[in-house]
Parts: structure tokens; C-alpha cells; sequence
């Protein structure tokens, strides 16, 4: 498969995952064995453990479908998947959750909803996951939060935090970064004229490891990315723009 051939960029951040890469990687390509135009990249993000190892071992057996993007320091999720699709090759970019709790059996579904929209289009399909895998007291937490977030910010999305997420590259690539952006990927592209689709997906108890995200630390962290994902919903600036020809 060469790169001319690749449309669809899975984009997966990965911290010290190594346990849940061969499994989730064997997933992916089993639920996309019918298509030959898809790239894997993991961004290892300051990874301790054998992550980056791991991966190149992927690399090696599946080479231009399974590629490494590795950071020297970890930098946060964020920028993590600023770095892999400034690497993709891609038109689409799918992001996925390095932990295995995504289920690849959705990506199909999800890149099926992608082809009612023409290419110079601006969208967002989200993923939802209505029976989360989680303890009564973080579903709880995520309910109040997605809560305020889709009030304040009218993004219509019930999940934001849902790894799998589809958009073309060229969206992506218009949106403001800052840290911790990938929670707002939905306000940030219907702020920009996009539309966003929600479609629920399964999720699922994690394989190997634990969480890398404290929920007290994300709230705090949120409520000042909130504000100021806020005030650039305020200044948009949407015109429809005609070019005038002037009579023969």
C-alpha cells in the first residue's frame, strides 16, 4: 500500500500502553481487513515503559500501515494528536484511545457516516458512549461535566471525552490549539462551521493498565479551557464568501 493510496489516518496517543498495543493493533486491522487505504499511527507520548518498543515491533511486521511518532517528554494528549496529524497522510483522521476501552468494531460505522460529506466540508462525528465500562462515581462525574460543558458551549455532545472521533485533517489543521483542545474538538469545529453527528459506540473494560487522568485535576484544567474555548466561540466570524465578476 503506498502513500498515495491512504485516506483514512487512525491517530492513537499512547503513555506507557505497551501491554494493550499487539491487541488493539491485531483488532483494528481485523475490522479493516476489507480495506487497504488506512495508516495506524501511535504517537508515544514520553512513554517510560516498553510503548515505543512495541510499537516499532508493529512497525517492522506491518510496514506503511503501522507507524511511530514518539515524544521526548510527555506534552499531553493534545498535543499528542496535533503531532500525529501533522503526520498523517490521510484525508480523514480517525483518533482512537490507546487503551483498548474503544472499540474498533465502530470504526467501520463511523467512516461510513463520514461519506455524506464532500470533501472541502467541515465535520465531526463523536462517538457516545451511553453504557460506559466505568464506576458508578466517574459516570456520575462525566454526566455533570458533559452536562455543563454541552449547556455552556451548545455542542450538542453528550460524551465529548469518547476517544473516537473523525474529522478530515484539513478541519483539524483550522482549529486553535491549546492544551487539553481534544475535549472540545466538537465546540471548536461547529465554532468554524462544521457539523457534528453523534453516534453511539460500545465501550469496554480496559485489558491491561490504568487510567493516566486524574478526574480532579481534568475539572480544574476544564473549567479555564471552558471559558476560553467560550470566548472564541464569541469572536466567529462565519461570512459567506462570493467572488464578484465583473460584466463582459
Amino acid at each position: 500500500m503506498g502513500v498515495s493510496a491512504i485516506n483514512i489516518s487512525i491517530v492513537i496517543p499512547a503513555k506507557n500502553e505497551a501491554e494493550n498495543i499487539d491487541y488493539l493493533v491485531n483488532e483494528i486491522m481485523d475490522n479493516l481487513e476489507a480495506r487497504n487505504d488506512f495508516e495506524i499511527i501511535y504517537v508515544d507520548d514520553g512513554s517510560t515503559d516498553s510503548t515505543s518498543t512495541k510499537i516499532l515491533e508493529l512497525c517492522k511486521r506491518h510496514p506503511r500501515i503501522v507507524r511511530l511518532v514518539q515524544h521526548d517528554i510527555s506534552v499531553g494528549q493534545s498535543t499528542a494528536i496535533c503531532s500525529g496529524v501533522s503526520k498523517a497522510n490521510g484525508n480523514l483522521i480517525l483518533t482512537l484511545d490507546a487503551d483498548g476501552q474503544n472499540n474498533p468494531a465502530d470504526i467501520l460505522t463511523v467512516i461510513e457516516r463520514t461519506e455524506a460529506f464532500k470533501d472541502n466540508e467541515h465535520y465531526c462525528i463523536a462517538g457516545y458512549r451511553k453504557l460506559r465500562k466505568d464506576t458508578a462515581w466517574k459516570r456520575l462525574q462525566s454526566r455533570v461535566a458533559n452536562g455543563i460543558r454541552s449547556r455552556l458551549l451548545g455542542d450538542n455532545t453528550p460524551d465529548t471525552g469518547c476517544g473516537l472521533k473523525a474529522f478530515p485533517k484539513h478541519t483539524f489543521q483550522k482549529l486553535p490549539y491549546f492544551d487539553h483542545m481534544h475535549r472540545y474538538l466538537p465546540a471548536l469545529i461547529k465554532r468554524q462551521g462544521g457539523v457534528i453527528i453523534v453516534i453511539e459506540v460500545t465501550h469496554r473494560n480496559r485489558h491491561f493498565g490504568k487510567s493516566k487522568y486524574g478526574m480532579w485535576g481534568r475539572l480544574s484544567a476544564g473549567i479555564i479551557d471552558m471559558l476560553g474555548v467560550m470566548w472564541l466561540q464569541r469572536r466567529a466570524k462565519l461570512p459567506k464568501i462570493n467572488e464578484i465578476y465583473p460584466n463582459d
